[in-house]
């Protein structure tokens, strides 16, 4: 069988590729995937945690960082069809409208806010909100958590008695204030792309879609990509093409690191990893960002739905779960939100809270929301998140192995005033976990760190406790600078008949988590390709 496009990576935005693109059933699509299909536990929300390290995620991990007390931070990532949106905690966070007014005023046409919106719109059937800012016709559920634990009503009262006020929606008119979170969760089970976007498409004659399929490397002809190779035995590969292009959607992570196994790259990096130049590109794997957290937890009298982890409680949650659809595996582990200026000088947040009805642990373990490390001890805790890193990183080649994992340098804390605005993040999330609001639940107040606690002793607490959110994007960013890899209409520079289109064209983090951005980015990258086609 021929096709005209093949799109490498069955994830956020592949899975979005693959239903619009095949709405013309004239269209026909290979959709490549290196994982499988998944299993029971990717459809239950509550069960989000123990995806991690399991046959469902890639499993990355960091350099040692040299800030962070030469620690390597875990970085999963979706290996199953819905990629990321298969395996996360289901937050449904467009940022902030400056976020991608800042894309534009960077030479990207097309991609200010409000020329984005009509996507995110376009994707969403949200249960409780409509017009101007959401969608009710489309095939993505978002809605708010059916029985979440009554600490949020805690949190989101001692927000505001310490200058965060509530706000309703912040995918709305305003981003700033505490709230509930919306997830991509419908009738109890996760909505992942897989779910509302591929599963209808796989009923087209159009679709092909092919699971644990390894790509090799991008095959080129004629200073053209016509197609991929793929690893199907020890020593063997098989080559499919493509009438009009290859689109990778594999991530942050693997979309810059096929570039590179390919030969498109910076010279000097592929020369020393072996690999042959066949197009210099040295913006490939640069720019790598994400967002940064360290936790401040509060121990509680009572367990509140899920703030409760010990083997028996945790039995009888999947029971509810399996019989009913009920209980505290209908939810994410993280349930409320907050976002706040500290000191932006951009006019949008640069913190932002995650709260988690369930209680960190105070012995530094990394991962935290692992289940296999998580602690049975009733609390909450709040997860102190920086936006806007001043630190970049990059990804590259360790050798030209396709089946070895890249090296991931995110260099986080080599500018020292993420380590600042992070403390004040942290301080002030320190007075809400101490806020009298908890009192019912929490009476003793701030566990973790010390409510007395000097700037020295708090900055140690997030240089044994700092994880990123998991959250890379930017290694194959759009614009028209010489780092530039993509242009705003997401095709390769210098590359014809390839595009990439997925978190890595992100020129700069948007302000919150990137899977509803992801999901934006591949319906506009689906409509570039129709008026370029």
């Amino acid at each position: 069988m021929s096709y005209d496009y093949i799109i490498v990576g069955a994830g956020s935005a592949g899975c979005v590729l693959a239903n619009r693109l095949t709405e013309d059933l004239s269209c026909k699509v290979l959709l490549l995937e290196a994982g499988g299909k998944g299993n029971f536990l990717v459809n239950i929300p509550g069960a989000y945690s123990v995806l991690h390290r399991s046959a469902v995620d890639w499993a990355f991990w960091t350099e040692p960082q040299s800030h962070v007390l030469s620690r390597k931070l875990f970085i999963p990532r979706g290996k199953v069809l819905g990629g990321s949106s298969s395996t996360n905690a289901m937050a449904y966070v467009r940022g902030n409208a400056a976020d991608y007014d800042e894309w534009s005023s960077l030479g990207n046409k097309g991609w200010s806010y409000n020329e984005v919106l009509p996507y995110f719109i376009k994707s969403e059937k949200h249960q409780t909100k409509g017009a101007p800012y959401h969608g009710t016709d489309g095939p993505l559920y978002v809605s708010f958590a059916r029985n979440p634990s009554p600490l949020n009503q805690s949190f989101l009262e001692a927000c505001s008695k310490n200058g965060i006020p509530f706000n309703e929606d912040y995918n709305g008119a305003n981003q700033e204030g505490a709230s509930m979170l919306q997830f991509t969760i419908k009738d109890n089970r996760r909505q992942s792309t897989a779910t509302a976007f591929l599963l209808p498409a796989m009923k087209r004659p159009n679709l092909e879609v092919r699971t644990r399929a390894t790509v090799k490397q991008l095959f080129i002809d004629q200073d053209r990509v016509k197609g991929i190779e793929l690893i199907t035995g020890k020593s063997t590969t098989e080559k499919i093409y493509c009438t009009k292009e290859v689109i990778l959607s594999a991530g942050a992570i693997k979309s810059p690191h096929l570039l590179q196994l390919s030969g498109i790259g910076d010279k000097d990096m592929l020369q020393d990893a072996g690999v042959p130049v066949k197009h210099d590109l040295p913006g490939v794997g640069q720019n790598l960002q994400d967002h940064i957290w360290t936790p401040v937890s509060n121990l509680c009298s009572i367990a509140t739905n899920n703030a409760s982890v010990n083997p028996i409680n945790l039995l009888k949650g999947f029971l509810q779960y399996s019989l009913f659809k009920k209980g505290p595996f209908c939810n994410s582990l993280i349930e409320s939100n907050a976002f706040l200026q500290t000191d932006s000088p951009t006019g949008r947040p640069d913190i932002q809270f995650h709260f988690s009805p369930g209680h960190a642990g105070d012995d530094y373990k990394t991962d935290i929301y692992n289940l296999k490390t998580f602690p049975g001890t009733n609390g909450f805790t709040i997860l102190v998140i920086l936006l806007h890193c001043e630190s970049k990183g990059f990804v590259g080649l360790r050798d030209g192995n396709p089946l070895n994992a890249p090296l991931i340098q995110p260099n986080i804390f080599s500018s020292e005033i993420d380590r600042r605005k992070l403390l004040e993040g942290l301080k002030k999330a320190m007075a809400v976990a101490d806020d009298d609001s908890f009192r019912r639940y929490s009476p003793n107040g701030l566990n973790h760190p010390k409510r007395i606690s000097t700037d020295e002793q708090l900055n140690e607490h997030m240089l044994k406790s700092l994880e990123t959110l998991y959250h890379p994007v930017g290694t194959c960013k759009m614009g028209s600078d010489t780092m530039a890899v993509v242009n705003d209409r997401l095709q390769l520079h210098g590359l014809p008949g390839l595009r990439v289109i997925d978190a890595s064209i992100m020129p700069t983090i948007i302000s919150g988590n990137t899977n509803a951005a992801s999901i934006m980015i591949g319906e506009k990258g689906a409509e570039l390709i129709k008026a370029d086609c």
